[in-house]
């Protein structure tokens, strides 16, 4: 087997370092990718330090992956060397239940496979993910990055962008909907653009006032502070649907109180339980619906690609050495960055 530089944490307080990973050979339907460009998620971090008790050890995290085809499968017709591709969050599903055939393997009744800490349907191996430079897909869940797309700023639209891009889509987001994002971190930021993008009215809430002119700079028609009483009373009953990239608990009542009857808040972030418990009445009272969504499925994940490129829609970035992984780690912890970090896998060259 092929092996490959990575950095990798080797237990909850480890930290990320250095590491030499298998990939496989090439499978019939494979492409191999030298990758160029991977994406930190927060979900990056919640593996690394075993945040959700689930991790194998060692892990490789990044699943906002892009770089140049090195070589395909026999039966790889789509891709060719030289292309410039992307992988998202899944390497693999079971590709025969309904969701999958449906392109919606993020639902895979199975259960997808994922981009790392997964395991691989054929061997079973653990997979390993984008702080490498190097990785091996199923073409299946390959993806051709448009060349209007900046490969660098396209990164994190494998998973940032998708996974706001879907539910807006899905629930049928159009010219002269008002719409409210919560949050204006990665996911936030992306869910503003494409919202506009869309022809919505974007409404951004925050806790923080001083993100009101940053908010206004993203594309945000008007900005709410969310501790704000007198700014939510006024906006009560008024929203059609409200897109919620906050990934910790946070108090639901106020938002669903701010949607018009058969409006929607749309989870995105949120994985724990919900506390404070709603208040039913926000829900019975107004036909509202609290909806979630979880990334996109593979057709869904080119489209938002090819969406980015016609309207000219990127992830704000900031450019990582990988060598300083560990230090960004802290500072997405904090939330100080705007609004991802990117790391360049030449550092990973220099560094191997």
């Amino acid at each position: 087997m092929p092996q490959a530089n990575a950095y990798a944490a080797q237990s909850e307080q480890s930290g990320l370092a250095p590491h030499t990973i298998e990939r496989r050979a090439l499978r019939p339907d494979d492409v191999a990718i030298a990758i160029d460009y991977c994406g930190v998620c927060h979900t990056d971090i919640h593996f690394a330090q075993n945040d959700w008790g689930m991790t194998q050890y060692p892990v490789v995290p990044g699943h906002e992956i892009v770089g140049r085809v090195t070589a395909v499968g026999s039966d790889v017709s789509g891709f060719k060397p030289g292309d410039v591709v992307g992988v998202g969050c899944m390497v693999d599903s079971c590709r025969h239940c309904d969701p999958c055939q449906e392109g919606l393997e993020q639902y895979c009744l199975e259960g997808p496979t994922l981009t790392y800490n997964g395991q691989d349907r054929h061997d079973h191996t653990v997979t390993f993910g984008g702080y490498s430079e190097a990785i091996v897909v199923s073409d299946r869940f390959v993806v051709s990055i448009p060349e209007a797309l900046d490969p660098a700023a396209a990164a994190p639209l494998l998973c940032a962008g998708i996974t706001t891009y879907s539910p807006l889509r899905h629930y049928g987001v159009k010219a002269g909907d008002k719409v409210g994002v919560i949050g204006m971190g990665g996911l936030g930021h992306m869910g503003i653009k494409f919202a506009k993008a869309l022809g919505a009215e974007v409404t951004v809430f925050t806790r923080s006032p001083e993100k009101v002119d940053e908010a206004r700079a993203q594309g945000a028609s008007q900005v709410i502070v969310s501790t704000d009483e007198a700014q939510m009373e006024a906006a009560a009953g008024s929203f059609d649907f409200m897109l919620d990239t906050v990934p910790v608990q946070h108090d639901l009542n106020p938002y669903l109180a701010l949607l018009r009857h058969d409006g929607t808040h749309i989870l995105v972030g949120l994985l724990e339980p919900v506390e404070p418990p709603l208040n039913a009445g926000n829900l019975v009272f107004g036909r509202r619906v609290l909806a979630g969504s979880l990334i996109g499925g593979m057709p869904e994940t080119q489209e938002v690609l090819d969406f980015c490129a016609a309207h000219g829609i990127a992830c704000d970035v900031e450019m990582l050495d990988i060598r300083n992984i560990n230090e960004a780690y802290e500072r997405v912890k904090k939330g100080d960055v705007k609004y991802r970090f990117v790391i360049d896998m030449a550092t990973l060259k220099v560094d191997g």
